[in-house]
């Protein structure tokens, strides 16, 4: 591949000039870089240049090819389209003006198969591709994101100063933003953070729902109570957001009173619970976090079935202890999001061959992101302890903690039981965890069953390697199942 342009002076070129390329190529371009920009809609960058730019080294182009020309060799282009097709149709665009060696980073919510693919597919062209996860919304991409990049690891030094540059800072000033790993790694660890943004969503929604249920509080009392959540162990983006939600009025009153209880998605989460099915990790909290938003888009549905069915009449639940309760119930359910997160990413790094650094993806998540909490620095320090860490439950701070706080995990649980309030996600943080905690569970009767209608086999319980099968009915015979997959 050898290009007939020339080369410029421009750092880094960003294409697509939606909310986040805008505000990506601000951040760059107010820690000193010179940045190139291209939109497919020509007027959308004469309009961002006309009025953001401000005097910044920020330069528009009218054509993908005089943005190519106008950056300096290794070319550096970050790609801010709507993934999926969009992705691939810029990228054919741009080979045959770009020279080997040039990057190209993707900065989307790409699935990271594509991901994979396109990584390859780009490598046999001598171009060095980046899936870099992307999180903050919009306040993050102008004031410091949290970076997850992957890929080929020959682009890091050549992009590592621009990201580590904008990204995120923690309180001692390291960059939340690190090499991930090869091919869709980076993308891979987006996805489960999106996975893990789910769960703390619905989590903080179900004890928005027990308060405002069973215990009769308003906006008012709920917004103080989740103010002084923030100011503890669960000091979080998103327990800070709500406190202010809650709080929040207009002339017509309270905002949230207002907002149909439909939620959207956009396909992260479901994504992970996908992966985490096919490699075989007990994602629950995060999967029933996505079925319920499923269910509440069945509006229509609820409102009549509220008419058909019955249930308890909830009781009224009042006092201090009861908050108390709560917030162990949301910060126990919490960690068991986080621990299943983690084994995701761990069954995922030894299926996929990725080398991941599970201390620095806590600390990648410490700041600019959605997900970023105090409760991360707590993470990075177990991994810290044991890299080698099967299950953050194991850690002894998570184990302590936990064990503190299971009393009112469970009184929650069962207050939510008896009185009809739904607590999806935290219950099944909490079957998890007594599954988890338990040297044996009932599966034995399951595997009973699969041998008795398919003769699928059984193992011993004393740890034999051999398989065995029963002659259940009495004219089965020996034959047994040739495809037994556990």
């Amino acid at each position: 591949m050898t290009s007939k342009n020339t080369t410029g002076t421009n750092h880094i070129g960003v294409i697509g000039l939606a909310v986040m390329g805008q505000n990506l190529i601000l951040n760059m371009a107010d820690h000193g870089f010179k940045v190139a920009c291209w939109n497919r809609t020509t007027s959308v960058t004469k309009e961002f240049v006309s009025r953001r730019v401000e005097g910044r080294s920020i330069e528009g182009a009218e054509s993908l090819e005089a943005f190519v020309s106008s950056l300096e060799s290794p070319r550096k282009i970050m790609l801010m389209v709507q993934a999926g097709r969009a992705v691939d149709a810029v990228i054919d665009s741009l080979i045959p003006l770009l020279d080997k060696g040039d990057v190209l980073i993707d900065g989307g919510n790409s699935h990271f198969p594509d991901t994979n693919r396109r990584a390859d597919y780009l490598a046999d062209k001598g171009l060095l591709f980046v899936g870099a996860g992307v999180s903050g919304g919009e306040e993050g991409a102008r004031n410091g994101p949290s970076l997850m990049p992957g890929g080929h690891a020959d682009a890091w030094p050549l992009i590592q100063n621009i990201f580590q540059s904008i990204a995120a800072k923690t309180a001692d000033g390291t960059p939340c933003c690190d090499w991930v790993g090869d091919a869709g790694a980076g993308h891979f660890v987006k996805m489960v953070h999106n996975g893990i943004e789910y769960g703390d969503m619905q989590l903080i929604a179900e004890a928005y729902d027990f308060m405002q249920t069973l215990m009769g509080m308003d906006n008012e009392a709920m917004a103080s109570v989740f103010r002084n959540w923030d100011k503890g162990e669960l000091d979080s983006y998103l327990i800070e957001i709500t406190a202010e939600i809650l709080a929040y009025k207009d002339k017509d009153g309270f905002v949230i009173d207002r907002i149909l209880d439909k939620a959207g998605q956009k396909g992260t989460g479901k994504w992970t619970g996908i992966n985490a099915l096919e490699l075989g990790v007990p994602l629950t909290l995060i999967g029933e976090a996505v079925f319920a938003r499923a269910l509440s888009a069945l509006k229509n549905e609820r409102v009549a079935a509220s008419t058909v069915l019955q249930g308890p009449s909830p009781a009224a639940l009042a006092g201090e202890e009861w908050i108390q309760a709560l917030g162990d119930a949301l910060f126990s359910a919490k960690i068991v999001s986080y621990a299943q997160g983690y084994m995701l990413m761990r069954e995922a790094a030894t299926e996929y061959g990725w080398t991941l650094n599970y201390g620095g993806i806590a600390q990648m998540w410490r700041g600019g992101c959605i997900i970023r909490s105090a409760f991360l620095d707590d993470i990075k320090a177990a991994f810290d302890r044991n890299p080698e860490l099967a299950n953050l439950l194991l850690d002894d701070w998570f184990r302590d903690r936990v064990a503190a706080a299971q009393d009112g995990w469970r009184r929650i649980i069962a207050a939510g039981v008896t009185n009809g309030v739904p607590m999806p996600a935290t219950s099944a943080a909490l079957a998890f965890f007594d599954g988890y905690r338990n040297a044996r569970v009932p599966a034995n009767m399951i595997q009973a069953q699969r041998d008795y209608f398919g003769a699928h086999t059984w193992q011993h319980i004393d740890g034999s390697p051999e398989w065995h099968h029963t002659d259940w009915i009495g004219s089965g015979g020996e034959v047994s199942s040739s495809s037994y997959n556990a």
